[in-house]
C-alpha cells in the first residue's frame, strides 16, 4: 500500500477527547477525512469543527456506543456512506477497572472485554473488507503497559482486557499482511482525561509513576501520540506490521 495521507479516511472510536481526539488531529493535519466515533455525539462534532477550523479537511461525527457490540455493523455501513471508503481503523474507545481481583466486578470486567477487545474484534471484521478494497490500510488498536508494570496489584483486570487486544492485533498482522493491511497496537502514556481522573483518585501512586518516565514528562495527545500515529499510517512505514510500540518516554520495556 502506498496511497498518499489525503486520499484516505479514518474511522476513530473515542475521538471526542484525549489521546483519540489527538489522533484524530495529526491525521487531519495531513488531510486525512476523519469519522470521529463516541457515545456523546457533541464531543465528537466539536472534534470535527475544530479540524476543520484549524486543517480545512471534512470529516463527520456518529454517535455510537462500542460496548452494543449489536450496533457496530450500523456503524461501520454509516462510516463507508460518508466518503465511499475507509483506510485506517483506530480502535481506541476504552472501559477502565482499576481494582483488586477480590473487589473486581464480573459486570465491570464483562463491560470492559466489550468495549476492549470484542468490540476492536468486531470492528477489525467489518472495516477489514473496506480496506482490501480500497487497496490496503492501517489497523491502529491501542493498549497499556499495566500488564509490564513492576507491580500488578490492583491492575490485573485492566491490563487482561488491553493484553488481548495486542493478542488479537498480532494475528490480524499474520492474517491480513498479505492484503496490504498493516496492524500494529500504541501503548500510549499520554495526558488525557482518563489519565487525569486518575492522578485525582490515586495521587500518591502517581507521583511515583510519573517519576518513572526517564523523559520525565507525560506525553502529549496530539503531539506524541497523534503525530506518531499518522506516521505509522503513512508509507514511510510501511515494514511496519503486528508490533506492540510503547508511546511512554522510555517508561517500560515490551522485550
Amino acid at each position: 500500500m502506498d496511497k498518499p495521507l489525503n486520499e484516505q479516511v479514518a474511522l476513530i472510536t473515542g475521538a471526542g477527547q484525549g489521546v483519540g481526539q489527538g489522533i484524530a488531529f495529526a491525521l487531519a493535519k495531513r488531510g486525512v477525512r476523519i469519522i470521529a466515533v463516541g457515545r456523546t455525539l457533541e464531543k465528537c462534532e466539536a472534534t470535527i469543527s475544530t479540524i476543520k477550523d484549524r486543517f480545512g479537511t471534512e470529516g463527520a461525527a456518529i454517535a455510537c456506543d462500542i460496548g452494543v457490540i449489536a450496533d457496530l455493523d450500523d456503524l461501520v455501513t454509516a462510516a463507508v456512506e460518508k466518503f465511499y471508503r475507509l483506510d485506517i481503523l483506530v480502535n481506541n474507545a476504552v472501559s477502565a477497572q482499576i481494582t483488586s481481583l477480590m473487589d473486581a466486578s464480573i459486570e465491570g470486567f464483562e463491560l470492559g472485554l466489550r468495549v476492549g477487545p470484542v468490540a476492536s474484534l468486531r470492528l477489525m471484521q467489518l472495516v477489514q473488507p473496506h480496506l482490501v478494497s480500497a487497496g490496503g490500510g492501517n489497523i491502529i488498536n491501542l493498549a497499556s503497559s499495566a500488564a509490564m508494570r513492576w507491580d500488578s496489584s490492583n491492575y490485573g483486570v485492566y491490563a487482561a482486557e488491553k493484553e488481548a487486544i495486542r493478542a488479537l492485533t498480532r494475528a490480524a498482522a499474520n492474517e491480513w499482511g498479505g492484503l496490504g493491511i498493516r496492524s500494529n497496537t500504541i501503548l500510549p502514556l499520554a495526558q488525557s482525561p482518563a489519565l487525569a481522573a486518575w492522578a485525582k483518585y490515586r495521587p500518591e501512586e502517581a507521583e511515583a509513576f510519573m517519576k518513572t518516565v526517564p523523559q520525565q514528562r507525560i506525553g502529549d495527545c496530539e503531539q506524541d501520540i497523534g503525530e506518531f500515529v499518522a506516521t505509522l499510517c503513512s508509507s514511510e512505514s510501511r515494514f511496519v506490521n503486528g508490533q506492540s510500540i510503547a508511546l511512554d518516554g522510555g517508561q517500560v520495556n515490551l522485550g
